[in-house]
């Protein structure tokens, strides 16, 4: 039988001391670091030292971990909710008229292609299913469809500015505007689309012609393409300027 151990109230009070010696710094730790943290400087509109840590996460998930052939989760027809949220309004300004859109593309400066919607629509239709996420914190499961942006880079000979890092997208009044890695714009349900639960896109929801991209959260689905580009440096994006993550992963 194991010998019962007594603890004097001496050695109570000391390992009490040191306990609450350890509490309080490490309070105190805490407040430095959050002091220091907060007089850093700001890198597009997040704190620097938080700005590094969301571009280690990208290079990660996009060097190391995202795989172009992996699939989001697809949904039944019957799962889908046909009363679909509006994730905001940003570059859908009053006045456009969809009559006089043509999609533009940016193979180099100077060098543009302006396709029409029926152009578009004139490519092999893909269905699209999924789980869209909001950074608000919503999900929905969602139908859309429209051309598969792989497909549409293969019709208009884009592989060479496929071959480029990113992809630019900005709505016809530059009011709204996004840049994606092209691992994620070539998966294969990224799709340019026209479509939503089998009827033409409305307006709020960014007819003529917006992009649906299930690997990336909402901020991302660009509504009313007016223009796409490349380039192997990061496009600008409406968010990032405003402290968010660049990448926007799922």
């Amino acid at each position: 039988m194991q010998e019962e151990k007594i603890i004097s109230s001496k050695e109570i009070r000391r390992k009490t001391i040191i306990a609450f010696v350890i509490f309080f710094g490490l309070m105190l730790l805490a407040y430095c670091g959050w002091k220091w943290l907060n007089n850093q400087p700001t890198n597009n509109g997040a704190l620097k030292p938080l700005r590094s840590v969301l571009n280690l996460n990208e290079s990660i998930f996009n060097n190391y971990v995202f795989d172009s052939n992996n699939i989001s989760k697809k949904y039944p027809l019957a799962a889908v909710d046909l009363r679909t949220r509006i994730n905001g309004d940003a570059g859908l300004s009053s006045g456009f008229d969809p009559a006089t859109w043509k999609l533009q593309v940016v193979r180099k400066p100077g060098d543009t292609l302006f396709i029409s919607l029926d152009e578009i629509k004139a490519l092999p239709k893909t269905e699209v299913i999924f789980d869209f996420k909001c950074i608000e914190g919503w999900s929905q499961v969602t139908f859309w469809a429209g051309v598969k942006f792989s497909d549409f880079i293969k019709k208009y000979n884009l592989d060479q500015q496929a071959q480029m890092k990113y992809t630019g997208l900005i709505t016809p009044d530059k009011g709204y505007y996004v840049g994606i890695d092209n691992k994620s714009m070539l998966q294969s349900q990224t799709i340019l689309c026209y479509e939503l639960n089998g009827n033409p896109l409305p307006m709020n929801q960014g007819a003529p012609l917006r992009l649906i991209i299930p690997v990336k959260y909402g901020v991302k689905h660009l509504k009313r393409i007016g223009t796409i580009s490349f380039s192997n440096t990061r496009p600008a994006d409406y968010w990032y300027e405003r402290g968010y993550d660049y990448y926007c992963g799922l």
